[in-house]
């Protein structure tokens, strides 16, 4: 259905606004992605929001007319308001023309197939939205098959994790679970897990991967826990040759996931 919302005070607006809060996004299952090109990524990769909201009176580019048609025949909501309303809604005085509500769209575990992709990205109590996003990106990237959240991480769902995926939240599987159920689960099946730290001596690139592999990430400011550690089948390393002892957590996963490609991507060696 197309509506339109002209006043400040709609309750819609309000309740649209409050998914910007975790607890009323988990409440109402659902989160926001905002601008076309995101929301270009989702309707390519089967996702469509429940609910569009676009800035009317302005000229409207050719993806956006698709998708809006689209929404509406698969019973969604197109609602047009001002710029004035869409900066409230978003937050943002700079706000997008088109802000997308969508059912969020994690994964179980348990739901899983390892083997439908070489690589999978797994980050432990990431705290970042911003890594978290461009995690999410890298996989994508690589090929990886998703991103297993490992105990207390920011909600991949936020507005500022979604925005820095660039899209991604929407190509990869994404699960949250705790450290002793991914173990379970992991060693129930094939699967390296690789952990990058700073407490052994084995270059990144001479440690040999082997698919699917499991990248692991620490938090941002404590790195992995020992007894996480303890539990690798492999530890890595890359060299520092400045002052800094370790590179932004987001960074790091991507050269990881990198070298891990470009090792499955060489003939293999007779």
């Amino acid at each position: 259905m197309r509506r339109e919302i002209t006043g400040f005070s709609n309750p819609l607006l309000k309740e649209i606004r409050g998914l910007r809060e975790k607890k009323l996004r988990k409440r109402a299952g659902l989160f926001l992605a905002e601008g076309l090109r995101i929301m270009t990524e989702a309707r390519e990769a089967g996702f469509l929001p429940e609910m569009l909201f676009r800035v009317k009176d302005r000229q409207v580019h050719a993806l956006e007319i698709a998708l809006e048609d689209e929404v509406l025949r698969n019973g969604g909501d197109v609602i047009e308001t001002s710029a004035e309303i869409m900066a409230k809604l978003s937050g943002k005085d700079n706000a997008q023309a088109v802000v997308g509500v969508y059912r969020d769209h994690g994964t179980a575990l348990a739901d899983i197939d390892r083997g439908t992709a070489p690589i999978w990205l797994v980050a432990q109590a990431m705290r970042d939205p911003g890594n978290l996003g461009t995690m999410l990106r890298t996989g994508d990237a690589v090929g990886a098959g998703g991103l297993i959240l490992i105990d207390d991480c920011t909600d991949p769902f936020s507005v500022e994790a979604v925005r820095a995926s660039m899209g991604a939240i929407f190509t990869q599987k994404i699960v949250q679970c705790r450290w002793d159920e991914f173990m379970t689960w992991l060693r129930a099946g094939d699967g390296q897990l690789v952990g990058t730290s700073l407490q052994t001596d084995t270059d990144y690139q001479a440690a040999h991967y082997t698919s699917p592999c499991f990248i692991l990430t620490g938090n941002e400011a404590q790195g992995l826990p020992d007894d996480y550690e303890g539990q690798c089948d492999l530890l890595v390393k890359m060299p520092m040759h400045g002052k800094a002892d370790s590179l932004n957590a987001a960074v790091a996963t991507a050269v990881m996931a990198y070298e891990v490609l470009n090792q499955f991507r060489r003939p293999a060696r007779g």
